[in-house]
């Protein structure tokens, strides 16, 4: 025997203490380790796992924690049900206030775990327990801190563990055994528990109710690599409790702390972490590390051997004896109790709460029409989950967790290899199939809309675009009047569309779901939805936001159009029209706007796709997109009830979104032909992902605003930073394709670049280029000069290297067009060019055409014959690249507005400093 161990065994028998072989316990017996005489100091009080974990054990304990300990924060309080809990800078200091306390419970960071509690144990004499619920306490301090404690008398418990808890007492002292309501699940019985995971102490407990069996001591030893208070510790005291007539022992592979145990009391041993055998570092608990000889397997053998069984308790096969089971499912615990507790001639404690049998407590089949046998209906859960779910249940739309957004999107990504950007899942390729409205509202609700959505949003998009006599127009006129860029002027006009303009709508948005909430609707287009009981149970309020008492002509001219497009039926437009006529008064333009926003929000809320900040938005997006094509028209093709020379009627009665951006333009209604050509311009260029430049600027607005407080962020203020990010490289670079490809073309006399008998020899005038080029560009190397003119939107930074290159994304829109009998000239040139480029040698393999390509040629296809005419000139063209890139893009950055508005951290978007350089 060693010095120490003879010191220890002397300081045993002379306090009195059992002796018991290998370590010091000052606590031998269960009933000893949480009881209502325990006073206790947390350290690390305020940090963010104590500020709720202590409440509730405090309350739950009858207010057992006396004082708490925070460096730089004496004289802060925690609060609790039952009273303010003190704080104070040190342990020291919270003797000397006069707080008296037996156990110190603590949460301080790893590398400050052996500093604080040598210092709690040296300024405490009567200290007797410590718990450490931290996790990953560095072994040398582990060890360090076991050797003073037990030179000192004080038990510990630890580290990375949840605590102990007592139901006979009343008591827990750590950690969250036993949840957020402990008595719920820690009921009096006989059973004590040992579990080296934390949650599954709590969750044992739970199973063990359903056979009928309660608990005396929950300890979660924890399973960090050295375990203070370890299995032979535990039996000790296991035995020498009157209370506690069997045991469960939960185990994990690691160790070999249960190899030497002998039992006087029945077990239940649940072995676990087979899969754990192939690790060869921490997977999870950090002393989970299965080596030689410590492995799962090596010790359900121990557990066998003392229980005196022969195999695995199963359902199917219960393998048991007097002395207890193993087992390795811990489904299987309550009835391998009951059987072992038979043969000891016990009964359970009382009768079973609840089973184990499988139990859907969540369904949503919201919108399916499922068979029978499918249709599985949810059940009441067990307490505290019931509450908790019906929590859940009564909640409207997705609450996402709030994270660092910077570089990452939850709403677009690029493919690295295709460059196929995908916008909530839908491939640009796809968008560019779609019409504009229906992608602005992919954008912004996850999902594209119905048939009556889509109406609804063309009423509704239509019904704002004209801002005649609006301070919006005229700030965008001036802006172009001064010679500012397209998205400057455009930025001119979104500043001015504030929340006071849209704070109307968003209001009547919220108060039509509160009305609907928790109506049970899935279908809106239904007609035998009734709404007489939601018109009833309207409050005065309510219909104050909603109604007005004088006609308005915006809002009648709304509801006209969802009736001219047979959009009329959805129930919160029926509902909104009725409560009117009950009432005698009118729906205003706001509740109208705010109807269709819900219709359009209804189905993704139900599917908890979007969020209601994101409902509460949509209005305002929506004006933004409409105001984006409104501004984007000079002064004098606007009145009062005409826009573009079309009446305002019209647009909202039968126009789509679409043909009113193409009318915004190209002054002109489109053909079907053109309407196609210019939905895939605007879907191709709706995103390019979270690394675009104007995601970042529109992401960086929404940031700046605070997106932590929905309430502040400004959706104008998003679109700005997309606008202000945008600009002639990034943006009206379109141009610079549609001016080579005039250079090119000027004089030839092409009448129609959609007619495929245009007479033009494109593999002669490509061949020509190619040679000129050629020349030019040995001629310019040969002076020196390296900034010779590029030819634009051919080649790619990741299609290339091949003998032929492709743009996957160019291939697909070429043969789109093809498959529809469309010819475009400007397109096939360019497919001419790469080729002449490789065969005269300017490039050693034939390069890809890229998308950039595609959208200058569609657009110039589009304006060749005003141009020719001289009803345009480079200028217009220039205005009209520009622009139609702007009214693309905002589809993307409608998403990235609301998925970072919905996800984001305040100001995450900025770049660390230690990522940012100096230069001379």
């Amino acid at each position: 025997m060693s010095a120490n161990d003879a010191h220890f065994l002397g300081a045993m028998r002379r306090q009195g203490i059992p002796e018991f072989p290998h370590f010091f316990v000052g606590n031998g017996n269960l009933a000893q380790f949480a009881t209502r005489d325990d006073r206790v100091c947390v350290l690390n009080i305020l940090g963010n796992e104590s500020r709720t974990v202590t409440p509730i054990s405090h309350t739950y304990s009858g207010g057992n924690v006396v004082c708490g300990v925070q460096p730089g924060r004496s004289g802060s309080v925690l609060k609790t049900e039952l009273n303010d809990i003190p704080v104070y800078n040190t342990v020291a200091e919270a003797l000397e206030a006069g707080h008296r306390f037996n156990v110190a419970v603590v949460y301080v960071p790893p590398a400050g775990v052996k500093d604080a509690v040598i210092e709690a144990v040296r300024v405490n004499p009567v200290l007797t327990r410590v718990v450490i619920l931290t996790e990953k306490v560095p072994l040398s301090d582990a060890r360090i801190i076991r050797q003073y404690c037990q030179l000192q008398g004080v038990d510990v418990f630890g580290g990375n563990c949840l605590g102990i808890a007592d139901a006979h007492h009343h008591v827990r002292i750590g950690g969250a055994l036993g949840g957020t309501h402990p008595a719920e699940s820690l009921v009096p019985g006989t059973v004590a528990i040992y579990s080296n995971s934390g949650n599954f102490t709590t969750t044992i407990a739970v199973y063990l109710l359903t056979a009928g069996w309660g608990t005396t001591v929950s300890l979660s030893s924890g399973k960090d690599v050295y375990i203070h208070f370890a299995a032979a510790e535990f039996t000790n005291a296991f035995h020498n409790d009157r209370r506690s007539h069997a045991a469960v022992m939960y185990i994990e592979p690691g160790g070999y702390y249960e190899r030497d145990l002998v039992f006087e009391k029945p077990v239940i041993a649940c072995v676990v972490g087979r899969w754990k055998d192939r690790l060869t570092k921490a997977c999870g608990h950090a002393g989970a590390i299965a080596g030689s000889g410590d492995n799962a397997a090596a010790k359900e053998r121990w557990f066998m051997e003392k229980l005196g069984v022969a195999a695995v308790y199963t359902a199917d096969h219960p393998v048991f004896s007097a002395k207890g089971a193993v087992v390795t499912n811990i489904a299987d615990i309550p009835s391998a109790m009951t059987a072992v507790m038979a043969l000891n001639r016990r009964q359970p404690d009382f009768a079973p709460i609840g089973d184990l049998s499988m139990k859907c407590w969540f369904a949503d089949d919201t919108g399916l029409a499922l068979p029978a046998a499918l249709d599985v209906k949810a059940v009441p859960a067990v307490e505290p989950y019931k509450e908790q779910i019906e929590a859940v249940n009564r909640q409207v739309g997705v609450i996402p967790p709030r994270e660092v957004m910077k570089d990452a999107s939850g709403a677009s990504m690029m493919d690295p290899q295709t460059q196929i950007t995908r916008l909530h899942g839908a491939s640009i390729l796809d968008l560019a199939t779609r019409s504009y409205e229906e992608n602005l509202v992919l954008a912004l609700v996850r999902e594209y809309p119905d048939d009556t959505g889509r109406a609804l949003a063309n009423v509704v998009l239509n019904a704002y675009v004209d801002l005649h006599g609006t301070p919006l127009l005229a700030a965008a006129h001036a802006a172009r009047a001064a010679g500012s860029s397209p998205n400057t002027a455009l930025c001119a006009a979104v500043a001015l569309l504030g929340p006071n303009l849209v704070e109307g709508a968003r209001t009547a948005v919220l108060t039509l779901l509160e009305v609907f909430r928790q109506s049970g609707i899935t279908d809106l287009t239904d007609p035998n939805v009734a709404i007489d009981a939601r018109i009833a149970a309207t409050t005065a309020e309510q219909a104050g936001t909603l109604l007005a008492a004088e006609p308005d002509p915006l809002a009648a001219a709304m509801l006209a159009g969802a009736q001219a497009r047979g959009a009329l039926e959805t129930a919160i437009l029926r509902y909104l029209i009725d409560l009117a006529a009950a009432q005698d008064r009118h729906p205003s333009a706001d509740a109208v706007l705010a109807a269709i926003c819900l219709h359009l929000a209804w189905r993704p809320l139900l599917h908890k796709r979007i969020s209601v900040t994101t409902l509460a938005n949509l209005p305002w997006h929506l004006r933004v997109a409409a105001t984006m094509v409104g501004a984007s028209v000079n002064p004098d093709r606007q009145t009062a009830d005409s826009f573009g020379g079309v009446p305002v009627r019209s647009l909202i009665d039968d126009w789509s979104f679409t043909e009113t951006a193409y009318l915004a333009l190209l002054a002109h209604r489109p053909d079907a032909d053109g309407r196609f050509a210019f939905s895939v311009l605007l879907g191709l260029t709706a995103s390019n992902g979270p690394g675009t430049i104007s995601a970042q600027g529109a992401k960086g607005g929404v940031s700046a605003d605070g997106p932590e407080m929905p309430e502040r962020v400004q959706v104008n203020k998003g679109y700005l930073g997309f606008l202000s990010h945008t600009g002639f490289a990034h943006g009206g670079n379109g141009f610079e394709a549609m001016q080579f490809l005039i250079e090119r073309f000027s004089g030839r006399n092409l009448a129609d670049p959609g007619d495929p008998n245009h007479g033009l020899d494109l593999v002669r005038i490509a061949a020509d280029y190619a040679v000129d080029f050629k020349l030019n560009k040995a001629k310019a190397k040969a002076v020196g000069n390296l900034s010779y003119a590029k030819i634009p939107c051919v080649n790619h930074p990741i299609f290339k290297g091949k003998e032929i290159n492709l743009d996957p994304r160019e291939v697909y829109v070429r043969e789109l067009f093809e498959s529809r009998g469309s010819y475009n000239v400007f397109h096939e040139f360019y497919h001419e060019l790469v080729h002449a480029l490789a065969s005269y040698g300017v490039s050693s393999n034939v390069y890809c055409v890229n998308i950039d390509a595609v959208i200058a040629v569609i657009l110039l296809k589009i304006l060749w014959r005003p141009y020719v005419a001289g009803e345009v000139d480079a200028g217009f063209l220039e205005y009209g690249a520009f622009t139609t890139f702007l009214y693309g893009r905002t589809i993307g950055t409608a998403a990235e507005i609301e998925d970072h508005a919905t996800r984001g951290r305040n100001m995450d978007t900025r770049t660390a400093a230690s990522q940012c350089r100096f230069v001379a």
